[in-house]
């Protein structure tokens, strides 16, 4: 299975919070039960700045949404995220 790669049909039904905690957990290189709404990306996930770059990409691209990098630098946990992606206005 690709680090990068899209989601499975299987994957795709699943929520939208188990989604993206396998989303991180790919792109990230950890295994999924790490990534807590707790966990830090730099400092529990070891992620530095161009991982998180790459991250908010690749949720960008697979909920199709976009992250400001103002508001990239208030996303410190997972959890931030999750909140951020499911608070997205949908239209």
């Amino acid at each position: 299975m690709s680090i990068h790669g899209s989601f499975s049909p299987a994957e795709m039904n699943q929520d939208l919070d188990t989604r993206l905690r396998i989303l991180i957990a790919r792109q990230l290189g950890v295994d999924v039960g790490r990534v807590s709404d707790e966990s830090l990306f730099l400092q529990d996930l070891g992620a530095d700045w161009l991982d998180r770059h790459e991250l908010v990409i690749a949720v960008e691209d697979q909920f199709g949404i976009q992250i400001a990098d103002s508001v990239v630098d208030e996303l410190n946990a997972v959890g931030d995220l999750i909140l951020f992606v499911l608070d997205y206005p949908r239209h």
